[in-house]
């Protein structure tokens, strides 16, 4: 069966490829078709994308970690994790027989179905509803803090502070302090820093985390008295002398904390594969998808606003495209199903913001052979060919149920062969887990 589908595929290759031309002869830029006639046009192949952005984010929380803390990935979940439950465990004691009542399942474990919409923590690795989203991160880079204290409080600067300038600034100066440190070691001057200092209150201690990392990396708060006034006393962070002998782990820690980037909870698909049901096209959306932040408030108020003073003036095509478009990038995220020839529904959760190419690349993910042509079509039967477009703007949203169709002459020389075919083309593991859209 192998052999049978690659000779397909390798047959397909030659067909796509061109005129042939003799050696003798001078090379030929081949001539671009038109678009009408091309070829469905390969796209890329799938690719783990949940895999590949935890390795990423994993890959920045170790931020060059010492030897002391775990070497690998795995072993750093694991530990976050084993501290996460025994807080857990912890809480539940605390909590009463009536408080335990209170507790519904749910809250303990995120479903992979429409029930809402849910997040992969990149430090556990856990799926987490999205109103526990930050709780659970704060909650996870914590526990890392008995893995790598000076990572945690970085991650904490990063996360945590929202102001995304002011944690720039903020990091800046205090990379200025290290590198003073750093660069003047025999300056006992630049060991020191006034907590009370303007520049420190405005720009530094007003970050969350800020405090943890200067106790990670070696400083210990001291009450000294302020020079010329020696019966005035503050409060100082003054380095201790073991750290002037570890100068190059401070220079290590201002790069750390220059290059690190915020956490970033990955969107879980969700993915399920319905059997074929007439209830397809109903969507029943969670109030996770309507949903709208103080900012939304505001804009939708100020959009309705503008709706009132527009139906009073006659519009042209364009205004009314423009206003369509606008409706639709008030919505965060998106319930796809892509129903397949034989019936079958495949669904997934994406950002609104998402192009199709991200769609294509789920679809191929769930296939036996991803190396298949298809193409989707939206409602009404609208060909999606152009994988730049996001799902807002080709009126995707908040939910849409798409049809997936195979390259006819790919599929004819398949049948033409001869060859016994599956039942399904989608893969094994995903079939063996059906469920029944009600």
């Amino acid at each position: 069966m192998r052999k049978f589908f690659q000779e397909i595929k390798a047959d397909l290759k030659f067909k796509t490829a061109g005129p042939g031309q003799k050696l003798s002869e001078p090379s030929r830029v081949p001539k671009e078709k038109p678009r009408a006639e091309a070829a469905p046009k390969p796209r890329q192949g799938p690719t783990d994308e949940a895999q590949m952005a935890a390795a990423a984010a994993l890959s920045r929380m170790e931020l060059k970690a010492k030897a002391k803390a775990p070497s690998s990935q795995e072993a750093i979940k694991n530990q976050v994790r084993k501290e996460l439950m025994a807080e857990a465990a912890a809480s539940e004691k605390r909590l009463s027989p009536e408080e335990k009542d209170l507790t519904l399942p749910e809250d303990r474990t995120a479903a992979s179905s429409v029930s809402g919409v849910y997040f992969i923590c990149p430090l556990t690795g856990e799926v987490v509803r999205k109103d526990k989203k930050e709780q659970h991160l704060r909650e996870a880079i914590q526990a890392y803090f008995s893995v790598d204290p000076v990572a945690a409080s970085i991650m904490e600067i990063h996360t945590l502070n929202k102001e995304r300038d002011r944690v720039r600034l903020g990091v800046e100066t205090m990379a200025r302090y290290l590198d003073n440190i750093y660069l003047h070691p025999e300056e006992e001057k630049y060991q020191k820093i006034k907590l009370q200092n303007r520049v420190f209150q405005e720009r530094i201690s007003c970050l969350e985390g800020i405090h943890k990392f200067f106790q990670a990396i070696g400083f210990e708060t001291k009450t000294l008295p302020v020079p010329g006034q020696e019966s005035t006393q503050e409060e100082y962070y003054v380095l201790k002398e073991e750290m002037l002998t570890r100068l190059e782990d401070l220079k290590d820690y201002k790069e750390q904390l220059l290059s690190s980037e915020p956490l970033r909870a990955q969107l879980d698909r969700q993915l399920c594969l319905f059997k074929p049901s007439p209830a397809a096209a109903r969507f029943e959306l969670p109030n996770d998808f309507y949903n709208l932040t103080a900012e939304e408030i505001k804009r939708e108020q100020r959009l309705r606003t503008e709706a009132v003073e527009k139906a009073s003036m006659l519009r042209t095509r364009a205004m009314r495209e423009k206003e369509e478009q606008r409706e639709m990038r008030k919505y965060s995220y998106t319930l796809l199903r892509v129903r397949f020839p034989d019936g079958y529904i495949l669904q997934g959760t994406f950002y609104a913001r998402e192009s199709l190419s991200v769609l294509y690349s789920f679809v191929r993910e769930a296939l036996r052979d991803d190396w298949l042509p298809f193409e989707l079509l939206g409602p009404g039967g609208l060909k999606l060919t152009d994988d730049n477009l996001a799902f807002n703007e080709c009126g995707l949203v908040p939910s849409a149920l798409l049809t997936l169709t195979w390259d006819a002459a790919v599929m004819a020389d398949i049948e033409a062969a001869g060859e016994e075919q599956p039942a399904s083309l989608l893969k094994p593991e995903l079939l063996s887990r059906v469920q029944t859209l009600e």
